[in-house]
């Protein structure tokens, strides 16, 4: 019983014929993207964005219709996964390296719907590596105030390479076991000259399907 799968088709069932969506990166994403162009080979019409080059290439490789993002305006939904989920609708994304790109495409989006198994949800994020993402000019520098605000940061690495996103970008991987304050340490990761966005999603999330152990759903909805 494939978890991701189960919750992931769960969320695709919130496509409706006429929409613009956003579709996520990663795991999870993958089996809704999937189960997005098995709709549309049945006749579901949709216009789509995507959030990374290997999301874009699997949707047109199912023929769902992607869309210049200067043509498609705001988005009625984005499915995406989460590497942590807590009790506020607070996330920790970028653990498949496209943090940016899904921030953006979340914040254009009327409903952001996240997929994921159970083991997901936390009480406390952090315990799962929060990513930054950094420009390479001077990165030292950057990688020196993230260490100076506590956060342990680690290169992402490529085999013996610094790990590049797809906009060319590094990314930090920070060690911090539990993040008290989520809100405040995104604020202040934002405002280090250097980085570009990090992984922490602030009450951007409006439901939260998680797929259980049983293969029973659990699904959220923030009021």
């Amino acid at each position: 019983m494939n978890l991701k799968q189960i919750a992931a088709e769960r969320a695709a069932e919130y496509v409706q014929d006429g929409m613009k969506v956003g579709l996520g990166t990663g795991s999870t994403a993958y089996y809704a993207i999937c189960r997005i162009g098995e709709r549309v080979r049945e006749g579901l019409n949709i216009q789509a964005v995507a959030t990374s080059e290997a999301s874009d290439k699997l949707a047109k490789e199912w023929g769902i219709p992607i869309v210049p993002f200067d043509q498609i305006g705001r988005l009625d939904l984005t499915i995406d996964g989460a590497d942590e989920v807590d009790p506020e609708f607070n996330l920790i994304k970028g653990g498949g390296g496209a943090l940016l790109r899904e921030k953006i495409v979340a914040a254009n989006s009327d409903k952001l719907i996240i997929v994921a198994d159970g083991s997901k949800a936390v009480q406390k994020l952090g315990k799962f590596p929060l990513p930054v993402e950094v420009v390479p000019f001077a990165s030292e520098w950057t990688f020196q105030a993230l260490e100076k605000l506590g956060c342990h940061p680690e290169w992402r690495m490529d085999g013996d390479q610094r790990y590049l996103t797809d906009n060319g970008n590094l990314i930090a991987d920070c060690r911090m076991e539990a993040i008290e304050h989520a809100a405040e340490l995104n604020v202040q990761l934002n405002m280090l000259p250097g980085v570009v966005d990090n992984g922490l999603f602030i009450k951007m999330a409006d439901t939260v399907i998680l797929a259980k152990v049983d293969g029973s759903i659990d699904e959220r909805h923030r009021s």
